[in-house]
């Protein structure tokens, strides 16, 4: 077991997410930087699909009751057992009773740790993962929290070139491949022109739902509403506002805003680290 001792800004248990039940109205949630969950599992010898914790900006402090393997990767963040400094980033044995502490991040937003044997709290279909929008899975961490761990190795985790992780870069403007559709007819000619030419910014209302830019507006030649239709992971909608919206892990399975097109998911990363006010720019998804 581990006991939350500080539960930071907004720290989740989180996984490769609730696949596959959108057309019931269920969002597929997960972790938001998936190569940082599976790189931080992969050093502890978890397999991929393992739950840990979600970080976001101040990190999160647990007391280990048992002797166990813990690696954090994603953001930058320093780490510390028992007021000890330990590396980001590799495989560090951690004594029973000893308090871990993961520090705000340096770089990027969202840190990922991860355990020998992985978290196991009770899946909800399927999955460990925290679901900020629709309230499945286990709640977001408070403190006194206790969460329950697999078996797991208690050593400096497993050979090979797996045994160090990479640090998130610090990154300055990032690019989104985009691929218009299904309702980019929708735009302006003038808008479409803007979307692949505009500069836009990271807002501070983004969340695990998505992420708002801010930026040119976006001009609609379509005044009606649609009716609401589903959508997916990376696509892009453009509100009454004229702001567009990326939707990330924790994305509703339907909406009536228009969606104007979709990015590539391996660019759903660099949102998840990217802190507000980031330049983004689109460019085109061939």
């Amino acid at each position: 077991m581990i006991e939350v001792v500080r539960p930071g800004l907004l720290t989740t248990i989180q996984d490769l997410g609730r696949v596959g039940y959108a057309h019931i109205g269920v969002p597929r949630s997960g972790a938001l930087d998936i190569p940082a969950l599976i790189a931080a599992n992969h050093l502890v010898g978890n397999p991929d699909g393992a739950a840990g914790l979600e970080t976001t900006l101040v990190g999160v402090a647990v007391r280990t009751e048992v002797a166990t393997t813990l690696a954090v990767a994603g953001a930058v963040a320093p780490i510390t057992v028992d007021g000890a400094e330990v590396p980001f980033g590799t495989a560090v044995p951690v004594p029973a009773g000893a308090l871990v502490d993961v520090g705000p991040a340096h770089t990027g937003v969202r840190s990922y740790l991860a355990f020998a044997g992985g978290i196991t709290v009770a899946p909800v279909l399927g999955s460990r993962s925290t679901d900020t929008l629709s309230g499945l899975g286990p709640p977001p961490l408070r403190a006194g929290y206790v969460l329950p761990l697999g078996r797991g190795p208690v050593d400096d985790g497993p050979d090979g070139d797996s045994h160090h992780a990479p640090a998130q870069p610090d990154r300055g403007p990032i690019e989104l491949r985009l691929r218009l559709g299904p309702r980019h007819d929708w735009l302006t000619v003038t808008a479409r022109d803007q979307v692949f030419g505009g500069a836009y910014a990271l807002s501070v209302k983004s969340n695990r739902v998505g992420a708002r830019l801010t930026g040119p507006v976006l001009t609609r030649s379509i005044s009606v509403e649609l009716p609401s239709e589903g959508v997916v992971l990376g696509a892009v909608q453009l509100p009454g506002d004229g702001q567009p919206l990326v939707f990330l892990a924790d994305h509703p399975t339907t909406g009536g805003y228009p969606v104007i097109g979709v990015v590539d998911v391996a660019d759903l990363p660099l949102l998840a680290q990217a802190r507000p006010g980031t330049a983004i720019r689109f460019v085109a998804w061939t």
